[in-house]
């Protein structure tokens, strides 16, 4: 890792700290306009109406995972990580299964220690909050357990099916990949949807193409875990404004890392989560559409349903 970018991470976790810590930027709780009860945020927006007009927007039968492979050697936001094994139970030694099933099987089984925010992954409503407080006014001493969230937890969260947008930014700053904190704003925004022909509406998926995973995390991985390209929070004001179900971006953190000046690091995840209950999707692979000019498709996802989890290890599918 070079000093730039060992700097740039001790600067971004510091800030982190400082957030997580409560001790600065407390504020008053926004309810839910779902209300009291609500636990799944913009998930709201899915209704059949959604689905069908999703539905129509498959029109040459072509799909794309948006979700690049995990791979237990690529770095992730510290402390996170994981580990695989692969085991054949029973079977060591020389040891057969004839007697246990009759004819001499073999198999393997995998046993993973991972945390569920590695890699592509959709943070849920009980993953960031601010002072005391997560989504929808819960208090932390409330629903935060060592085994498990009891509100919020990303197994209440229903398929997310409606119309996916992407916003090439690459191709709007006109460059091939974006620079480390290097920001989009709310006028870049405009700017781009105006010119690469997308209207923003009510609960769509929102996914920005920045070039950032597709240059840097096989090439540098130290470089690409320790800053990015993102939305300031502005501009994260500005998509909550507009209601959409979920925003997500080909890097590891959505926000711009380290933050434009007067900007709270990671602030964008409390406009979303926090204040708006709209979803974040991270590390997306976002590659192909900007390649093929595909800036509308139907996008669905179905996360792994385990109990009180904050966030989740996931692979959305892109139609159109």
């Amino acid at each position: 890792m070079t000093a730039v970018a060992r700097c740039l991470r001790c600067g971004m976790l510091t800030s982190m700290l400082l957030i997580v810590s409560g001790s600065a930027w407390s504020q008053d709780c926004n309810p839910s306009k779902w209300g009291a009860d609500d636990e799944i945020g913009a998930a709201n927006y899915v209704t059949p109406e959604q689905v069908l007009m999703a539905a129509k927007l498959v029109k040459k039968g072509e799909s794309h995972p948006l979700g690049i492979v995990v791979d237990p050697a690529m770095p992730s936001f510290p402390p996170r990580s994981m580990s695989l094994q692969v085991v054949q139970p029973g079977q060591h030694n020389g040891r057969s299964l004839v007697g246990q099933f009759g004819w001499d099987v073999i198999y393997n089984d995998d046993i993973a220690q991972l945390w569920f925010g590695t890699g592509p992954q959709l943070d849920g409503l009980g993953h960031m909050g601010e002072g005391d407080t997560y989504y929808n006014c819960n208090k932390a001493v409330d629903i935060s357990d060592i085994n498990g969230l009891s509100k919020l937890g990303t197994h209440k969260v229903p398929p997310l099916v409606g119309r996916g947008v992407l916003l090439d930014m690459a191709k709007h700053f006109g460059v091939t990949a974006m620079e480390a904190g290097q920001a989009i704003g709310r006028a870049d925004i405009e700017t781009a949807a105006q010119n690469q022909g997308v209207v923003i509406r009510q609960g769509d998926v929102v996914l920005f193409h920045t070039g950032w995973t597709d240059a840097k995390l096989e090439s540098e991985p130290a470089v690409w875990v320790a800053a990015e390209p993102g939305i300031n929070n502005d501009a994260a004001r500005y998509l909550s404004s507009l209601n959409v179900m979920a925003v997500g971006a080909d890097t590891w953190g959505l926000d711009v890392v380290p933050p434009v000046a007067g900007d709270k690091v990671f602030y964008g995840h409390i406009e979303l989560l926090m204040n708006n209950g709209i979803y974040i999707l991270e590390t997306m692979n976002t590659g192909r559409l900007a390649a093929e000019g595909v800036n509308e498709f139907m996008f669905v996802l179905g996360q792994a349903r385990i109990k009180g989890t904050v966030q989740m290890i996931i692979n959305p599918v892109a139609l159109w």
